[in-house]
């Protein structure tokens, strides 16, 4: 067959394209699989009969869907799938922000993957399925074995609720749990297999017991790529990043800031890592050298003494330093720790988890060795820890304008307690310590549900205060790049025009070149009344409206728990008052422009 994922040779306009891709998407495996013989067949010009005088016996596969926020749940989900596929299963891997939640109803054996953020609440791209099983529009789901998996934070209150809500709404709508739930902390590595190899060994007698037999004549499309080339697939990832260099750290904020913003460059020089506009970059970074000295004295260890980490061995000093989490507070922490060290304190606060998450909340690691300090075995303290985490940045660059390079915007985090000065783990690293070329180990985490739309002509709008401004930045670069003639408009705010306009040199310069058609900034205390960057949606709601009229698509980054639900409700307001709709309506039109990838956020 043709080669379509070629954008040379693909004969289809990118509105086919795009239809012939959601076909697939629609289909399974096995009705893929008719369809590329159906094809093969009139290609040759063969005599075919309509695909309704041909049924096939369709076999109902292994259906993992996955919500993400931050990809951690998406890799999972990918690992399994191979796990599955490697078994020989007919496996059906899917984003819930791209699968029709109506599908419920014809699957038959499904995994569903998901993290949980914020105060309990679903990632982004499981909001809709999350909120169909909620619905009355849910179906009655008998029949349908199921196994879930959450990741989440046990520092936070609402440990994995999204996923023992799925499994809850899938059970009262008659689904069958084939496999015990898992609910995985942030340093999960070493617990998926497992589950893995146990939900696996449910599912597949039940899959291949279902399964009829299949025709050894036909070819499968999935995988096949449409509308543009197969994406580049990088050695490195997560697991093994690149060992980056920093090439500079400029402060953008100013003397007299409240905050502390810089502006990071990151070769990538020596890597094969690209990026588009939209993904964010994975950084792991080293803890404070100094900090980690004070504390191997505290507690009396001697920082070349060799630990196991993993099947290596390494001095405790190093591995403090490059490969465990001490800038965040965490329940197991305080549990191992005080159950090695027997400090009773900690032991009594591990009994009340309400008081331990209080307990916890303004500390870090350092701290919470500092109060309860105690003699302790090298291994026992580095077993007492958890794995470092990544932090995800959006990146604040385009390829196409800066090449082998990245660029982040990062905010500082410090604040005082406890009779010292703290500062956020990446944040501190980056933003403090880091200097001209000093190593730094990255990845790119991809991020599909936030991108410029395909069309260089549609007009985009831009909500991004504060460090939201990054993906922006790239964005403007991008369409600067691709000479697009599709209108930009851009919010920014901050607490000061004079010193915290990030980037005003540049947004300034794409204003003069129109590159972005418009800007409204709302800098909230350069007045008696406080202004955000909501009010200046507000005040532009007619012409806000106009522009979603037009197509436009709408972008959010920054902030979660304020920001992004304060736009969403001004949003929400300029619908309704400039569209004529009720809230129910409203809330339906801002619904159907996520459904088209026309409302997208960034958020965290």
């Amino acid at each position: 067959m043709t080669n379509l994922a070629s954008p040379n040779l693909n004969p289809l306009s990118p509105d086919q394209s795009q239809q012939f891709a959601n076909l697939l998407t629609s289909m399974t495996p096995i009705q893929q699989a008719w369809m590329s013989g159906y094809l093969a067949a009139v290609s040759q010009g063969g005599a075919v009969a309509a695909p309704a005088s041909a049924p096939l016996a369709e076999a109902a596969p292994y259906t993992i869907l996955y919500g993400s926020q931050t990809g951690n749940a998406k890799h999972i989900a990918s690992d399994l799938a191979d796990a599955a596929k490697a078994r020989g299963l007919d496996v059906k891997l899917a984003n819930m922000a791209d699968y029709k939640p109506n599908k419920l109803k014809d699957e038959k054996f499904l995994t569903i993957v998901v993290s949980t953020y914020g105060e309990g609440e679903p990632p982004e791209s499981a909001e809709k399925l999350y909120a169909f099983l909620a619905s009355k529009k849910a179906p009655k789901l008998e029949g349908l074995q199921v196994a879930v998996l959450g990741i989440g934070d046990s520092s936070y209150e609402f440990f994995c609720k999204t996923a023992i809500d799925f499994e809850e709404r899938l059970s009262a709508l008659g689904a069958n749990v084939a496999f015990e739930r898992a609910t995985l902390d942030v340093d999960y590595d070493d617990y998926v297999a497992d589950w893995f190899s146990g939900a696996l060994d449910v599912f597949e007698p039940k899959l291949k017991a279902a399964a009829p037999a299949q025709s050894n004549n036909v070819v499968s499309l999935q995988g096949v790529a449409l509308g543009g080339p197969a994406a580049n697939i990088s050695q490195y990832s997560r697991k093994n990043p690149f060992e980056a260099e920093v090439s500079l750290v400029q402060k953008i904020t100013g003397r007299d800031s409240t905050k502390d913003v810089r502006h990071v460059e990151i070769s990538l020089e020596g890597s094969d890592i690209t990026y588009q506009a939209g993904d964010a970059l994975g950084v792991y970074f080293n803890n404070d050298a100094s900090e980690i000295d004070q504390i191997l004295d505290i507690l009396d260890v001697d920082g070349d003494a060799e630990v196991q980490l993993g099947d290596k061995s390494k001095p405790i000093r190093q591995v403090l330093i490059e490969d465990l989490e001490l800038t965040q507070a965490y329940p197991t922490f305080a549990e191992k720790y005080a159950n090695v060290t027997g400090d009773e304190t900690l032991t009594e606060l591990t009994h009340d988890k309400v008081l331990l998450r209080d307990y916890l909340e303004p500390r870090q690691i350092y701290d919470i060795i500092r109060e309860h300090p105690h003699k302790i075995q090298p291994q026992d303290l580095v077993d007492s820890l958890r794995k470092m985490q990544p932090r995800l940045y959006s990146i604040a660059s385009s390829q196409a304008e800066v090449e082998e390079e990245v660029h982040l915007t990062v905010g500082v985090v410090e604040w005082d307690a406890f009779e010292r000065e703290h500062l956020g783990g990446c944040s501190g690293h980056l933003g403090r310590r880091a200097q001209e070329g000093d190593g730094v180990r990255v990845f790119v985490e991809s991020n599909d549900n936030f991108r410029l739309p395909a069309d260089p002509n549609t007009p985009v709008i831009m909500v991004g205060p504060g460090t939201g401004i990054a993906p922006f930045r790239s964005f403007l670069q991008e369409r600067e790049a691709i000479e697009a003639e599709g209108k930009s408009w851009l919010f920014f705010g901050n607490p000061h025009f004079t010193q915290d306009f990030l980037y005003q040199v540049e947004m300034q310069s794409y204003l003069k070149s129109g590159i972005l058609s418009q800007l409204d900034v709302a800098f909230s205390r350069d007045q008696a009344q406080k202004i955000y960057v909501q009010d200046k949606i507000r005040e532009q709601g007619a012409e806000v409206y106009k522009w979603l009229e037009e197509g436009a698509h709408f972008y959010v980054c920054g902030d979660a728990n304020r920001m992004a639900k304060d736009v969403h409700a001004a949003l929400l307001e300029v619908v309704q008052t400039h569209g004529g709709l009720n809230g129910d309506a409203a809330e339906e039109y801002l619904a159907a422009l996520k459904e088209q990838k026309r409302y997208q956020r960034d958020v965290y």
